[in-house]
C-alpha cells in the first residue's frame, strides 16, 4: 500500500500543522494540494510553510474558472441561497476541492486524502461525502477532527517544528474565502448579541464610508449565465472580480446570520459576498421577465432544495443531477440585460430588458396603445369563479349568511 497522502492545503495554521502531524502520527509522506478558488493571498508563504513542515510535494491548481463556471454559476441559475441569506460560497467550493484531491491521489498513487476540518463543522461532511462518492477506495483523514487541537496548541506545535505561522496570530477570526464569498467566524463573532467589528470585513465598506452617490452597472446574461458587464464581454473570473470590487465599495454583500449547521447546532456566521449578492438580484429580476408564472413558482420551491443539498454536501448526488437538469432547462430563455444600482449596502435591479421577454407593453398599458380585450374578462371571471359560486350557494351560505363568519370558521 502507498504511504502517500494528499492533503487539502491552505497554507494556514491548521493545515500547516497537519503536514507535520500526518508524518509524525500517521507515517505518511504528504503531498500538499492548494486549490486556488480565489483564496490564495500568500502563495510564496504557503509554499514555504509546506517545505518547513516537510511536505513531499507542493502543488497548486488554478481552479477559479472551473469553480465559477461549474459550481457557482449553476447555483446562481437555481437562485440557491441557504436559509434566505447565505450564497453558499464555501459549500460550493468543497466538492471541487474534493474532486481535485481525488485527481491528485490518482496521479501520485496515494491511498489516502486528508483535510483540516474540525469535527463540529459542516465542511468535514462536505469533504467526506464528496470523496466517498468520487473515490470510495481512498482512506480519509480529518486531521483537526482527530487531534482536536485548540488554536494555541496548533501554534505551539508549529513553533516546535520550525513552521513559521506566527502571522496567523494577528487575526482573531477564522476565515475561509473564494471568489464567490468570504466566511468569517470565531472570536467575538461567536456572541450573536455583539455587532461584528469592522476588522472582520475585508471586501466591503461600512455604510458611513461608502460613496455619497450610487453606482449603476449593466449586466448581460445569456441562458442564465452572466457574460458581460457594462457592455464589455468578460470571462467569469474578471467579471466576478470587478463586481466584487464595485459592489463591495458600496457596502453590498454583508451577511450576518444565525444558521442551522448540518451537524445539528446553531452557529453565528458572518459573510461577505458582494458579487454573489449582486448577481443573484440581477438574475432574479431577469427571470421575472422571461419565465412563466408556473416556472417561477416551481423554481422558488426547487431553490430551497438546491441550497440544502449544496449546504449538506450532496453535490455529487443523483438528486442534484435531477434538480440541475430542470434548472438548466428553465434557463434557455433567460437572456437579456439588467441594470443594477449599488448604494448604501443595497443592490437593486432598476431596469431589465430581454428579446425573450414575456412582458408586452400593449397588454400591460392603460394608455391609448392598450390591446387587451377587457370584455373578455367577463367570461373569464364567470368561469373562474363558478366553482366558488356553486359551493357558496350549496354549502357555505347555508351554514351562515354572515360573510364575516365565512372568513372566521369555528367561531360560535
Amino acid at each position: 500500500m502507498s504511504d502517500t497522502i494528499v492533503l487539502a492545503y491552505s497554507g494556514g495554521l491548521d493545515t500547516s500543522a497537519a503536514v507535520k502531524w500526518l508524518q509524525e502520527e500517521r507515517d505518511y509522506e504528504v503531498v500538499c494540494l492548494l486549490a486556488d478558488l480565489g483564496n490564495v493571498g500568500d502563495l510564496e508563504g504557503a509554499e514555504r510553510r509546506a517545505g518547513e513542515a516537510g511536505a513531499k510535494e507542493f502543488a497548486v491548481v488554478d481552479a477559479r474558472e472551473d469553480f465559477l463556471r461549474y459550481f457557482a454559476f449553476p447555483a446562481l441559475a437555481a437562485n440557491a441561497v441557504y436559509e434566505g441569506a447565505y450564497p453558499l460560497a464555501t459549500a460550493l467550493g468543497r466538492p471541487l476541492i474534493a474532486k481535485l484531491l481525488v485527481d491528485k491521489a490518482r496521479e501520485t498513487g496515494a491511498a489516502a486524502v486528508a483535510h483540516g476540518c474540525t469535527g463540529k463543522g459542516n465542511d468535514q461532511v462536505r469533504f467526506d461525502v464528496a470523496l466517498r462518492a468520487l473515490a470510495p477506495d481512498l482512506a480519509i483523514v480529518g486531521t483537526a477532527r482527530e487531534n482536536e487541537w485548540t488554536r494555541d496548541e496548533a501554534l505551539a506545535y508549529c513553533r516546535q517544528h520550525g513552521i513559521s505561522v506566527e502571522s496567523g496570530e494577528a487575526s482573531p477570526f477564522s476565515v475561509d474565502e473564494n471568489m464567490w464569498g468570504r466566511a468569517i467566524e470565531a472570536g467575538v463573532l461567536e456572541d450573536p448579541w455583539l455587532v461584528p467589528p469592522e476588522d472582520a470585513y475585508a471586501w466591503t465598506q461600512p455604510l458611513d464610508a461608502t460613496p455619497a452617490e450610487p453606482a449603476t452597472v449593466e449586466l448581460r446574461f445569456e441562458h442564465g449565465v452572466p457574460v458581460a458587464l457594462d457592455g464589455e464581454a468578460l470571462a467569469p473570473v474578471p467579471l466576478v472580480e470587478r463586481l466584487n470590487e464595485i459592489a463591495g465599495a458600496h457596502g453590498v454583500g454583508r451577511i450576518d446570520m444565525v444558521e442551522n449547521r448540518l451537524v445539528g447546532i446553531k452557529s453565528r456566521e458572518v459573510y461577505e459576498a458582494p458579487a454573489a449578492v449582486a448577481l443573484l438580484a440581477a438574475h432574479r429580476k431577469l427571470e421575472t421577465l422571461t419565465l412563466s408564472k408556473q416556472q417561477q413558482r416551481m423554481k422558488e420551491r426547487i431553490a430551497q432544495d438546491y441550497a440544502d443539498l449544496v449546504y449538506e454536501g450532496l453535490w455529487f448526488s443523483a438528486h442534484h443531477q435531477d434538480l440541475a437538469a430542470y434548472v438548466h432547462s428553465t434557463q434557455r430563455h433567460v437572456t437579456g440585460e439588467v441594470r443594477l444600482r449599488f448604494w448604501r449596502g443595497h443592490a437593486e435591479a432598476v431596469g431589465v430588458a430581454s428579446d425573450a421577454s414575456l412582458y408586452h407593453f400593449e397588454l400591460a398599458t392603460y394608455g391609448s396603445d392598450d390591446a387587451f380585450d377587457q370584455q373578455a374578462a367577463l367570461g373569464f371571471i364567470k368561469l373562474w369563479g363558478l366553482p366558488l359560486e356553486v359551493q357558496a350557494r350549496q354549502q357555505l351560505l347555508r351554514e351562515s349568511p354572515d360573510p364575516l363568519r365565512l372568513a372566521a370558521p369555528g367561531e360560535e
